[in-house]
């Protein structure tokens, strides 16, 4: 086969005049081939490949419907209905010829880079060390295509409130917003079909006409579509995760939005050199302005107050000013909460910092409320670091007891270090050595062994400590101003002769 190269310099050749004879020996290929490459005008000819199978495109398209798009379970129906004996490639070709196959994918164009035009949001997951234990964090970013602007922020977990909390957080910074939003195909704005066939939830397509844009998901397979995002997460593991160190929750996303809005956007970006800060201020022109005083997404949430006044919420108590018990709304925003009764917002608090579950939170300036929340947890983590500090006997002894399925944890624990206050050090010790050595669990059985150990080693009680400067304490100074007590009454009174 003459190579494409060949035939049009044999062609062109001949356009210029050179002989046949001549065109052959220089380039080493017959008088007949040259012939035919010329008269085909130097193109590579276009075969034409003759079907050797025949098979009736309605009879494909009824087969393909019946099979629900499997191709292989058609290829086993032709042959064993039919009597069709066709190779499998043959008729996965006849499928793509016909249009019938939907399986494969159309190319993903090339899209210019038009300012105004589009922003692309996605997020992946990282395993980070946090000061010193590592947690699982999920990265959004933010990417303006024509500028290449970012926005980068970590979050625990991502749901369809913290992608509208995101994206409202991103666009008012930015001020401007583009004409549309590539996503891939998630769940978080898509409710069904894929690409352009896919439908946007009405509740994030509503977010979106707010601030003047629409989502738009790229083809399944597709995500070069919003290649610019792609590549912003390599450069987040390559040169922002790389070589730094984060304190906490908090510290992680001061360090992201530092290095997204300040060292990146005074970056030159690819070959071009593009710096964002100054390809912004000339596409501004072409993106939408915000609206002034934008409202903040929130989520509503119904809780009852419970008799002592706290709604829980995550984990913690919030207390509801007032008296009533009548059920309220939550408002949950990005940073904090606002508590409504009858269109009237009573509170408003701070979210908890990241980790924090079961705090109690009220009202700053006013005294705290004097009683718990009615199902508030009661930890016993306090009391089991105490016990064990002890000494190390405690600490065996406690692994033995809180395998057992049949002591509760917190009682127990608090109870054995009442018992633990109640006598020496010493005692104690010994106590549950011995309990240890009997597989001994109950607290009474452990307080005998006590009495046993003080019965046999013939020792007093301890007494207990006196603090010798009780005399200059505010209430002993106080009390002794005061007349002494008549103690006369208790005096031993003289027989009576009942005789």
């Amino acid at each position: 086969m003459i190579e494409a190269d060949k035939r049009k310099a044999i062609f062109l050749l001949h356009k210029e005049g050179m002989p046949l004879r001549e065109i052959a020996r220089r380039l080493h290929v017959s008088r007949n081939t040259v012939g035919v490459v010329i008269a085909q005008g130097g193109q590579l000819p276009k075969l034409v490949r003759s079907a050797k199978q025949k098979i009736d495109s309605q009879l494909l398209q009824r087969l393909y419907d019946q099979c629900g798009g499997w191709i292989q379970r058609m290829h086993e129906k032709l042959a064993e209905e039919q009597g069709i004996e066709v190779k499998y490639s043959t008729l996965t070709r006849m499928l793509r010829q016909s249009g019938i196959s939907k399986s494969h994918q159309s190319r993903c164009g090339q899209v210019p880079d038009e300012p105004g035009a589009e922003m692309q949001h996605d997020t992946t997951v990282y395993r980070l060390k946090l000061g010193e234990q590592p947690h699982r964090v999920v990265a959004s970013l933010l990417y303006l295509r024509y500028s290449k602007r970012r926005y980068l922020k970590f979050y625990r977990c991502f749901n369809r409130l913290q992608m509208k909390c995101f994206l409202h957080e991103a666009l008012t910074y930015w001020g401007y917003v583009p004409r549309q939003c590539i996503i891939d195909n998630t769940n978080l704005a898509r409710l069904r079909g894929t690409g352009a066939q896919a439908l946007i939830v009405p509740e994030m397509e509503a977010f979106a006409s707010q601030y003047g844009f629409q989502f738009r998901c790229h083809e399944k397979g597709h995500s070069d579509r919003k290649a610019g995002e792609e590549r912003s997460f390599w450069t987040v593991e390559t040169n922002f995760l790389a070589g730094r160190s984060f304190l906490n929750f908090n510290d992680l996303n001061h360090q992201a939005f530092q290095w997204a809005t300040v060292r990146m956007e005074h970056r030159p970006q690819g070959k071009a050199k593009l710096i964002p800060v100054k390809a912004f201020e000339h596409e501004r022109r072409y993106l939408s302005q915000l609206a002034a005083h934008l409202p903040a997404p929130y989520q509503l949430h119904e809780r009852g107050a419970d008799q002592y006044g706290y709604a829980a919420f995550e984990g913690n108590y919030y207390w509801v000013p007032g008296l009533s018990r009548q059920e309220v709304k939550i408002l949950q925003y990005s940073d904090r909460l606002k508590i409504y009764l009858a269109r009237e917002c009573l509170a408003e608090y701070p979210l908890a910092a990241d980790g924090v579950t079961n705090q109690r939170f009220s009202p700053p300036g006013l005294p705290t409320p004097p009683c718990q929340p009615n199902n508030r947890r009661c930890p016993s983590t306090e009391e089991e670091k105490r016990l064990r500090a002890l000494d190390p006997e405690l600490s065996r002894y406690l692994d033995f007891v809180l395998q057992s399925e049949t002591v509760q944890r917190h009682v127990f624990l608090r109870r054995l270090l009442a018992l633990s206050q109640r006598m020496t050090l010493e005692l104690f010790v010994k106590s549950v050595q011995r309990a240890y050595r009997y597989r001994i669990s109950s607290l009474q059985t452990i307080e005998r062994i006590a009495l046993l150990h003080l019965a046999e080693e013939t020792a007093e009680l301890p007494f207990a400590e006196l603090d010798e400067g009780f005399r200059q304490r505010s209430a002993y100074q106080e009390g002794s101003l005061t007349d002494p007590p008549d103690l006369s009454v208790y005096e031993d009174q003289p027989e009576q002769n009942h005789e």
